[in-house]
């Protein structure tokens, strides 16, 4: 990967943290942050690892970059820029975590919707401000805050420009923990720390499956388990279990 200009990049043996960097605008999501993030997502299936996605100082990200928005036409509306990204991130094999401090606003509402959890801080608020922009909210809020939410909830945010702050967001799900700011990272570390105690090959079957279509059930998740049981980590991990029981 070439050296990003809007994101930093720190690497680890088992995760990525993704830094959001555009502190200028608010980590406003602009193409180049889109293509940078596709280059860490390319990344990531080829060498699968967690991935921790952060933002700034009290500012997740703002959403879309307005001034690029404002001259997309049609063909780039139909081309999908940001749903492209949003739901390569949320199809990455290990799981992602979205730490998000302060405003998680539109496109950044969306990217955060995308990850497979979400940490947060009392400063915490989500939001979907498309319609008073003349847009929708078309890179996911539109079906993944529904199944985050529910129905309800969502159309309050999406048709009605209701605002979710940490307390609702933990209430509701959205959110799964709610720490101090100078706990954030670490938080994010904690929960990754626990996801790579468990077998990956398992994790990322146990994704995939979770994430097929109704009608794909139970056929995908007897296929995923036929491979996992002949793996060498299936019976080294039992063994393990069996032992220690005898303790």
């Amino acid at each position: 990967m070439s050296a990003p200009e809007t994101i930093r990049v720190d690497r680890g043996a088992d995760r990525v943290r993704v830094t959001l960097n555009r502190p200028e605008v608010r980590n406003a999501i602009d193409r180049r942050m889109v293509d940078e993030l596709h280059e860490v997502c390319a990344e990531l299936e080829e060498d699968p690892k967690i991935l921790v996605v952060a933002g700034g100082d009290g500012m997740f990200a703002s959403g879309a970059d307005i001034a690029e928005m404002r001259e997309r036409t049609a063909d780039d509306a139909l081309a999908g820029i940001n749903m492209n990204l949003f739901i390569r991130i949320a199809r990455l094999p290990m799981p992602v975590i979205a730490a998000v401090d302060g405003y998680a606003l539109g496109g950044g509402a969306e990217l955060a919707y995308a990850a497979d959890f979400r940490i947060g801080t009392q400063r915490t608020v989500f939001g979907n401000p498309e319609t008073g922009l003349g847009i929708i909210a078309a890179a996911g809020a539109s079906w993944r805050l529904r199944e985050l939410v529910g129905e309800p909830v969502a159309k309050q945010v999406l048709l009605a420009g209701r605002r979710l702050d940490a307390d609702e967001s933990l209430r509701l799900g959205l959110l799964g923990e709610v720490v101090e700011l100078s706990d954030l990272l670490a938080a994010a570390d904690r929960l990754a720390d626990r996801i790579a105690a468990l077998d990956p090959a398992a994790t990322r079957a146990t994704k995939a499956v979770f994430a097929a279509a109704g009608h794909e059930h139970p056929l995908v998740d007897l296929e995923a388990q036929a491979v996992l049981f002949e793996s060498p980590q299936k019976r080294r991990r039992m063994t393990e279990f069996l032992e220690r029981r005898k303790r």
